[in-house]
């Protein structure tokens, strides 16, 4: 009797908290839309309720609807190439040579040109000082053919950029040659900054590529264009753009819980879906898991999210089959009830034998 009560005691005070049981497990209660997480709110470390996504049928039909292409922000017409300072510029007047510089063989044609100066300024004979910055060559032809012609009869000019020196673009990360590519009257667009870096490395993860434009950042995904051939992540570059091909190596996420095989995972060409990360897994435990609580939670700094899903639904390797991870994902299984209740006693029972010696009567 006195064994019997010991016991019960015990047990109800170890069951009082979940957080008593032994293992990982989520202390959410049957029908809780909500979790407290961490956040940073105006730079300061806060703690937020995060609100629980179920992912069903409806979650998923809205998720496919409101995917949004980032590369199409970026979407811009072909504008021809406008002169900017520093370039240098080849201008050559017909039947006028006193006017044209000549490039013999020990003189480039960046050397002998008309540069363009900081201010975009240009000078030239007869026509003086102009504001060559901002303009197409054709809008300078035209400018320096009606500046001459007051002095020349019928002028005929060709003007053409020698050396491009006033924009460029960026191309950063895990390419064969990244550095500073200059912008010329040739479009230049993201396939081809990466043909001329060398293209990319062996590490380099292309479905995740971010374009800095504007104090705003925008993600490429260079799979898409490439194997899908989808042009609309094709971007035209312009001055001042950074193009970041990240590595792969941190393209990882976590599969934690009662799976058989908790590990890291890391994601190929960064697509897997949650069904396959608990494929790659093993599968989740028969004998300790949880499959209505399945959960995923995504780390952001601003607004972390957390999604569940029913495993025991008959639509639930559908839907898990359709949840697309983001790289550094946690997928969590949780622990059955009863799994939780026998790790309990697995921890108690060598406590009870202990007792049951010392207790008075006890046979040693």
């Amino acid at each position: 009797m006195k064994i019997s009560l010991i016991i019960a005691i015990t047990a109800v005070h170890m069951l009082a908290g979940c957080a008593l049981a032994p293992g990982m497990h989520m202390r959410e209660q049957d029908g809780a839309t909500t979790v407290p997480l961490p956040v940073v709110e105006a730079d300061e470390p806060a703690v937020q309720t995060i609100p629980i996504t179920q992912i069903d049928a409806a979650w998923v039909r809205d998720q496919t609807a409101s995917r949004t292409n980032e590369a199409l922000a970026l979407a811009r017409p072909y504008e021809p190439y406008r002169v900017g300072p520093r370039d240098v510029l080849t201008i050559t007047v017909w039947d006028h040579p006193e006017l044209t510089i000549p490039a013999g063989e020990f003189r480039s044609a960046d050397i002998s040109g008309y540069r363009v100066g900081e201010d975009g300024m240009l000078f030239y004979p007869y026509v003086g000082v102009i504001t060559a910055a901002g303009k197409t060559v054709e809008e300078l032809r035209l400018l320096l053919t009606g500046g001459l012609a007051p002095f020349i009869a019928k002028p005929q000019l060709d003007v053409r950029v020698a050396t491009f020196r006033s924009q460029r673009t960026y191309v950063v990360g895990e390419l064969i040659k990244p550095g500073v590519q200059a912008i010329t009257d040739i479009p230049l667009t993201v396939a081809e900054a990466l043909d001329r870096a060398g293209g990319p490395s062996t590490a380099a993860d292309l479905s995740r590529a971010s374009l800095a434009r504007d104090g705003k950042t925008y993600r490429i995904d260079l799979n898409a264009l490439y194997q899908e051939g989808d042009t609309s992540q094709n971007v035209l570059l312009q001055d001042g753009d950074v193009l970041n091909i990240p590595d792969r190596a941190q393209n990882k996420i976590l599969v934690m819980g009662e799976v058989l095989k908790p590990d890291s995972q890391l994601m190929v060409k960064s697509r897997k879906t949650l069904a396959e990360a608990i494929s790659d897994a093993g599968g989740v435990s028969a004998f300790s898991s949880d499959p209505r609580r399945i959960y995923v939670f995504r780390s952001r700094l601003d607004r972390p999210l957390v999604f569940r899903l029913d495993g025991k639904t008959p639509d639930a390797m559908l839907l898990a089959e359709r949840f697309e991870l983001e790289p550094r994902d946690v997928v969590y299984v949780d622990t059955a009830g009863i799994s939780r209740w026998n790790r309990v006693l697995s921890q108690l029972l060598p406590s009870f034998s202990v007792t049951t010696r010392l207790l008075p009567g006890a046979v040693p």
